[in-house]
């Protein structure tokens, strides 16, 4: 169940990454508020994730998957790069998102 918070959180980090962007530094309510609400939320997901995983897996793995999440968001809808460096460097982070979630169990 820890696990499953913990990508629940990442999922939200997202979310609220995405949305804080959108509300052009808070001077737009509605981005704003999800961005602040979901930031919240993921904080106490991961909170509660951290009961029972050790930090600094969870950490890692939380904002790991957060960034991988951010990153192909700004890709996919921003037009961000999508060279094979950046994609070699987001491969390198899930590696070790995965390699973190195998050692930990």
């Amino acid at each position: 169940m820890a696990w499953v918070l913990l990508v629940a959180a990442a999922a939200l980090e997202i979310v609220w990454a995405t949305a804080l962007e959108r509300s052009d530094g808070f001077t737009r309510f509605w981005p704003a508020f999800v961005g602040v609400t979901a930031a919240v939320v993921s904080f106490v997901m991961l909170t509660f994730a951290l009961r029972t995983l050790s930090m600094g897996t969870a950490y890692a793995v939380w904002v790991g998957l957060g960034t991988l999440g951010v990153a192909a968001v700004g890709i996919a809808a921003l037009g961000e790069s999508a060279s094979p460096a950046r994609l070699a460097c987001l491969a390198l982070i899930l590696a070790g998102v995965v390699g973190l979630k195998l050692l930990d169990g």
